[in-house]
């Protein structure tokens, strides 16, 4: 394992027994059983409690280096509005201790996270319209609003690009599971075939991910708009799986403050997908036959795509 990896590995159990003793402190001071919201509604899915957080992460220059988006099981990338791309890092099997720049949601993540059952979203806020929808869609809404003590402003950037959650301070419990398998997939041996691939680049009117394969570290480095990707400590942040998915991307029924057109991605039906591990490129298909339904990621003739060790990139990109 590279030294960056034992660093994480380091962190991630430093972060998960600080999150154990948060929640044991917590039940003692209550008297209680320590339950919420998010861990007593039950999953559309599994019938039992939910684990999975989703946090809405800016993705604008003078919002990196993010914050915590490394500890992310799942990062899903996806078009806004002006062309610009915006991040939700999903968490399940661990939590950093700051989780950031948080940024408004978009009614294409109430769709997108229907995979997960309940989820618990944490974001900025939303547009005064898509509001209503938010407290509607099936999942645990935690805005500013709702838990400002687990939210704070840092000093070194200005807003909006400096909105951090605290996510031991929210109703949220890390089951230790990878949020992968709430999607139906696991770690397993590469498709056959493939060819070699040392870089891809996912184009958006306004911005770029570009992935290089690094062999010594057996990942993809990740740069967003041009420029390497690191996290808040100075690390590269990388992948051990990405998915480049094609959707359609249609305008939806709600606006910017500046009056551009927030897109709609959607993420059910079916298309062409390339999946990238170990330095190489795999044509693919992805389906989902409803909302409620897991995306299935499989080979052209039939086969089930497994994934490599590591989180999992997923992006959006328009049909061609």
């Amino acid at each position: 394992m590279s030294a960056a990896g034992v660093t994480r590995g380091v962190r991630n159990r430093v972060a998960a027994l600080f999150a154990v003793l948060v929640l044991a402190v917590t039940s003692a001071c209550t008297g209680g059983d320590g339950s919420s919201p998010s861990s007593t509604n039950p999953s559309p899915r599994t019938g039992g409690a939910t684990h999975v957080l989703a946090v809405k992460i800016d993705n604008v220059a003078p919002a990196r280096p993010h914050t915590g988006l490394e500890e992310a099981d799942i990062v899903y990338v996806e078009q806004v509005e002006a062309g610009l791309s915006r991040i939700l890092a999903v968490y399940s099997s661990d939590l950093p201790p700051v989780i950031g720049p948080v940024r408004s949601a978009r009614e294409t993540d109430l769709e997108l996270l229907r995979q997960f059952g309940r989820p618990t979203l944490a974001f900025s806020g939303a547009q005064g319209r898509l509001l209503p929808v938010i407290e509607r869609a099936p999942v645990d809404a935690v805005p500013p609003s709702k838990a400002p003590g687990a939210y704070f402003r840092g000093p070194d950037r200005p807003a909006p690009h400096n909105l951090y959650l605290r996510p031991e301070r929210i109703p949220f419990t890390a089951s230790g599971v990878d949020a992968v398998a709430e999607l139906g997939l696991r770690v397993g041996a590469a498709p056959p075939g493939g060819e070699p691939e040392s870089s891809r680049t996912v184009r958006y009117p306004s911005a770029s991910v570009t992935f290089a394969w690094s062999a010594e570290g057996g990942q993809w480095l990740v740069s967003l708009d041009g420029a390497p990707a690191r996290t808040a400590e100075g690390e590269r942040v990388g992948a051990g799986t990405v998915v480049v998915q094609d959707v359609d991307v249609r305008e939806s029924d709600f606006r910017d403050r500046s009056g551009n057109n927030t897109p709609f991605t959607e993420t059910v039906g079916s298309g062409d997908a390339v999946v990238l591990r170990d330095g190489r490129a795999y044509e693919a298909r992805w389906a989902r036959s409803s909302a409620d339904a897991d995306t299935v990621f499989s080979t052209p003739d039939g086969r089930r795509v497994d994934l490599a060790e590591g989180p999992l990139w997923i992006l959006y990109t328009p049909r061609g």
